[in-house]
């Protein structure tokens, strides 16, 4: 073989090679720290003040309070703006909880309603033995799961 083809050769393996390393670093990554959620654009600014007051409360739930896990007692009032939930510092509610992702799920006011979504989480959320794949609608004596810790919604 001449020197030419062995040169070609030798820079296609270091090619190679570096892909795979690359892409071990971003699934590693990926696994350390949670894939983020795609940002939504905010709605318009009366949508947000409008969401933010519930007209008719009656049945809503007006805090969240975690009855198992690591932050076992914790309670979070329900204001109307959307919660987030995860290891991460910039959630709403950070957890403690080992099993739960950076941004592991979000509560949401629409048309007064609360709702629960899995924000993409690595092991999922639960509304009792359902694993959400979607948005999905809870009121007053719901409970979900979020790794090891349970969060119930009460008045």
């Amino acid at each position: 073989m001449s020197e030419l083809t062995l040169t070609v050769i030798k820079l296609g393996f270091l090619a190679v090679l570096w892909l795979l390393i690359l892409s071990v670093t971003s699934a590693m990554r990926a696994d350390l720290f949670g894939v983020r959620p795609p940002k939504q654009p905010k709605p318009p600014r009366e949508a947000r003040e409008a969401a933010r007051k519930p007209r008719n409360t009656k049945g809503v739930p007006t805090k969240a309070v975690i009855i198992e896990g690591p932050d076992n007692g914790r309670t979070v009032p329900l204001d109307g703006a959307p919660v987030t939930f995860g290891r991460g510092s910039d959630c709403t509610v950070p957890l403690s909880d080992e099993y739960v992702s950076t941004q592991h799920a979000r509560l949401r006011f629409h048309e007064n309603q609360w709702y629960v979504e899995d924000l993409g989480s690595t092991n999922g959320t639960y509304v009792g033995n359902q694993r959400l794949t979607r948005s999905t609608p809870v009121n007053a004596k719901s409970r979900f799961r979020l790794g090891k810790t349970v969060v119930e919604l009460r008045k």
